[in-house]
C-alpha cells in the first residue's frame, strides 16, 4: 500500500488562474469516518449496515452498478471544493455543478482522457444509483434522510465529433446542506488522491476528521475501526491490512502507531506529523495555511533532514 505516482502534467499551475490546484481541497466531514462507500475495487453488492449507539447508516447497491466506492467519492470531494470556493468568492452556489471531464479528472489527479473518461461515467452511474439512508444530521421532526449520492448527471457531446462538450451533476439536499453548513467541510491534503488502497484512503479521512490539529492526536481500538469501516473482510484480515498501512507510513499529514492498552486491545493512534519530534524521520513541518499565495497548494512540509542537508 502506497501512493501512486502523480499523472503526467500534474504540477503547480499559474497561481493567478482559478485552477483547482490553487485552492484548498474540501471534504464533507459527515462522510469522512462512517461507512458510506465500498472500500473494495471489486464491485460490491452487499449492503452496508452500520448501527453504533444512536447513529445508523444504511447503504444499498443497484444490482446493475454496485455500491459507490471510496474512489468514486473523489467526485463528491471535487464538487464540495467547487461549492465551498464559490462561497469564499462571494458567489451563490447551486446543487447543479457544471464541469468538463478533463478538468475534473486533472483536479483529482487522474490522467484526463482515454479509459479514465469511461471510468468517470461508471463512477457517476454508481453514485447516482447508490441509495443511502441515515439519521446523521436528522433532528426535530426529521428522523432520517434518504437519498442517492447524485440525483442525476448529464453529458453533452458534439454531434459531429462525438467529443464531450460538458457535463453536469446534481447533488442531493443532504450533501449540499452539509457542505454549506458552518464547519461542514474539512481541508484535506491533495496527495489523498494518490493513495491506492481503499482502507488506506479511509484511514486518512478518519485521521483528518478526528486527529485534526490536536497535539495528542486520536486513537481507536482496532475493533472500533473495523465497525466504522463497513468492510466485508474478516476482522483478522482487516487488522492485517491496517497494520500494513501503519508499516508503510504513507498517509499524508498523519502518521499511525500501534500499541496495546491495559485490556490487551490493539490500539491505532493517529498523530499529525508536525507534532512529532523534529528529529523523528516521520516529522514534517506544517504547511503554510495560505499557501495559494505562498508556494502553491502543492508545497510540501519540511523535514528536518532536508534542512540539515541544505
Amino acid at each position: 500500500m502506497t501512493k501512486r505516482m502523480p499523472p503526467r502534467g500534474d504540477h503547480q499551475p499559474d497561481l493567478f488562474a482559478a485552477n483547482f490546484a490553487d485552492i484548498p481541497i474540501r471534504d464533507q466531514r459527515d462522510t469522512m469516518e462512517r461507512p458510506f462507500f465500498s472500500l473494495a475495487k471489486k464491485p460490491r453488492f452487499t449492503p452496508i449496515e452500520y448501527h453504533v449507539g444512536d447513529v445508523w447508516v444504511e447503504v444499498s447497491a443497484n444490482p446493475k452498478f454496485g455500491l459507490a466506492t471510496i474512489w468514486d467519492a473523489d467526485i463528491l470531494i471535487w464538487a464540495s471544493t467547487q461549492i465551498t470556493e464559490a462561497l469564499d468568492r462571494g458567489q451563490t452556489p447551486s446543487r447543479v455543478v457544471r464541469f468538463h471531464p478533463h478538468n475534473l479528472l486533472k483536479s483529482i489527479r487522474r490522467s484526463p482522457g482515454g479509459e479514465h473518461y469511461h471510468r468517470l461515467r461508471a463512477a457517476l452511474d454508481r453514485l447516482t444509483h447508490t441509495a443511502v439512508r441515515t439519521n446523521i444530521r436528522a433532528n426535530g421532526k426529521k428522523k432520517a434522510s434518504s437519498f442517492h449520492w447524485l440525483e442525476s448527471w448529464t453529458e453533452v457531446t458534439d454531434e459531429k465529433t462525438g467529443e464531450t462538450i460538458g457535463m453536469t451533476m446534481t447533488l442531493p439536499d443532504w450533501l449540499f446542506e452539509g457542505i454549506l453548513m458552518k464547519g461542514g467541510v474539512l481541508t484535506i491534503h491533495e496527495d489523498y488522491f494518490l493513495l491506492t488502497g481503499g482502507i488506506e484512503r479511509w484511514l486518512y479521512r478518519v485521521a483528518r476528521k478526528h486527529a485534526g490539529q490536536q497535539e495528542c492526536g486520536w486513537q481507536f481500538t482496532m475493533r472500533q475501526l473495523y465497525e466504522k469501516s463497513g468492510s466485508t473482510s474478516r476482522f483478522s484480515d482487516f487488522a492485517i491490512d491496517v497494520r500494513k498501512v501503519v508499516e508503510a507510513d504513507s498517509l499524508p499529514e498523519y502518521t499511525a502507531m500501534l500499541h496495546k492498552n491495559d485490556e490487551g486491545d490493539e490500539i491505532v493512534q493517529f498523530l499529525r506529523r508536525d507534532q512529532l519530534a523534529a528529529d523523528d524521520p516521520r516529522y514534517e513541518s506544517a504547511r503554510h495555511p495560505r499557501r495559494r499565495i505562498a508556494k502553491g497548494i502543492t508545497s510540501k512540509g519540511l523535514k528536518i533532514q532536508d534542512v540539515v542537508e541544505a
